[in-house]
């Protein structure tokens, strides 16, 4: 595969993967109604926990997005937001006492992740 495609590929996942982590975070920051609803009522987290992991999926969306940053600090983005997503079907099912098959469609959100985070690799080995 030519430098090329490599650079293509990883750029179209991890906008994908970006945007829609951020996508995600952004009712947190000042968290609605129906944020709290779900994170606070629904699953029993803290509210201040709703704001903080907002904050981190914003700014390892950003870490992943800014080219050339120092490679320790791409790898801790990364893990955050496979961590984020983990916790988040974990937590799905955990509440609901059984697997509901919604939670595959955030199970889907990971995929960008996974090709963003191989392509990534690929580029700086090159």
């Amino acid at each position: 595969m030519t430098t090329k495609n490599i650079n293509i590929i990883y750029w179209i996942a991890t906008i994908l993967f970006s945007a829609l982590m951020i996508f995600s975070a952004v009712g947190g920051i000042e968290p609605t109604e129906q944020t709290i609803q779900i994170f606070h009522d629904g699953l029993g987290y803290p509210i201040y926990f709703i704001q903080f992991i907002s904050v981190a999926k914003i700014l390892g969306s950003i870490a992943i997005l800014i080219p050339g940053l120092n490679k320790t600090l791409k790898e801790w983005a990364y893990a955050g937001l496979f961590f984020d997503l983990t916790g988040a079907v974990f937590s799905g099912i955990a509440s609901a006492g059984k697997f509901d098959p919604m939670i595959l469609t955030m199970l889907t959100w990971i995929i960008p992740g996974i090709i963003s985070y191989i392509f990534w690799h690929k580029k700086i080995s090159r």
